[in-house]
């Protein structure tokens, strides 16, 4: 109940042709004082007043964003009354004006957007923007991947096994190194992360049954096989028929200490040579790009390939 008190304030609220205009712009969206103000052509004082009162009785909120406030209809028994007002004058020619306004600032925020983006087109990719990531990036085209079992050759720093973990039905992790399994291990258990299988092996080897995975994924791991063929052979021989294989790994290089420091056995591979070796494998279906460049010197190549068990 609002009260003999409330509702006498309530209707004086709405006896102001301006305030009923704001009340109608504000149906239609959430807007800022200085949105009210261009739409209204009114002076900033004029509106702050009427949203201030809108404001004592209920009729309106604000939230804070930033420096701005935003305002919109506050729910409860004072926007029920407002809306019998409302619905009796939709056709006030004050109002279609004003809609007239909004649809106005739209087009204006439209041609913002559009200048700013068409003025940094070209150098958008260098610049630093909040959320754009390549963790966050992966994490969310993850949740198109479907549910199913995972085999994950060489953790590494378990990052995508860890994230891959989330959306899939199960994942085996296989690394060389007990270390490595060990330090995956502590992190899953710190995410509450249950169902990765942690196993010991060579990825030329592979301790796992036939036709036990629906995809199998070779991250940044190819380069530290003696035989990328065996590798790849044994990945086959996991995946179920349909299975797919994800390789990611380096573009041929001319980067020596890569092999002394990394331990990687191969420095890279060429398109060419990860085509054939994915085609004398068995894999039908096969695919390999040039996904990216680090920026970093020495600007290693990174390609992605991908094959499908017939």
């Amino acid at each position: 109940m609002i009260g003999l008190n409330g509702t006498s304030r309530l209707l004086k609220a709405l006896g102001d042709e301006t305030r009923m205009r704001i009340l109608h712009l504000l149906v239609q969206e959430e807007l800022s004082g200085t949105d009210l103000m261009e739409i209204l052509n009114m002076g900033q004082s004029r509106v702050s007043t009427h949203l201030t009162l809108l404001k004592e009785v209920g009729l309106v909120t604000d939230r804070k964003a930033g420096r701005r406030s935003f305002y919109s209809i506050a729910p409860g028994p004072a926007a029920g009354f407002w809306e019998e007002v409302y619905r009796g004058n939709l056709q006030a020619p004050e109002f279609q004006t004003d809609l007239g306004g909004l649809e106005a600032l739209r087009e204006r925020r439209k041609v913002d957007s559009r200048a700013y983006f068409d003025r940094v087109a070209a150098s958008f990719g260098e610049q630093l923007l909040p959320g754009r990531t390549w963790e966050g990036l992966t994490r969310a085209l993850l949740f198109l991947t479907p549910r199913a079992r995972y085999c994950d050759l060489g953790v590494g720093d378990g990052m995508l096994t860890l994230m891959l973990a989330e959306v899939a039905r199960s994942v085996t992790a296989v690394d060389i190194s007990g270390e490595m399994l060990h330090q995956l291990a502590t992190r899953a258990k710190a995410k509450n992360i249950s169902n990765i299988e942690l196993v010991e092996g060579d990825i030329e080897d592979l301790p796992l049954p036939d036709r036990s995975h629906d995809f199998v994924i070779a991250s940044q791991a190819l380069h530290h096989a003696v035989s990328p063929r065996r590798c790849l052979e044994e990945a086959w021989r996991i995946l179920v028929p349909g299975g797919r294989l994800l390789v990611i790994d380096l573009l041929a290089h001319t980067e020596d200490w890569v092999r002394e420091k990394l331990q990687h056995r191969h420095q890279g591979f060429t398109e060419a040579n990860l085509h054939k070796l994915l085609e004398q494998a068995g894999f039908q279906e096969r695919e390999v790009i040039r996904a990216a460049r680090d920026p970093q010197p020495p600007h290693f190549m990174t390609l992605v390939a991908t094959g499908t068990k017939p």
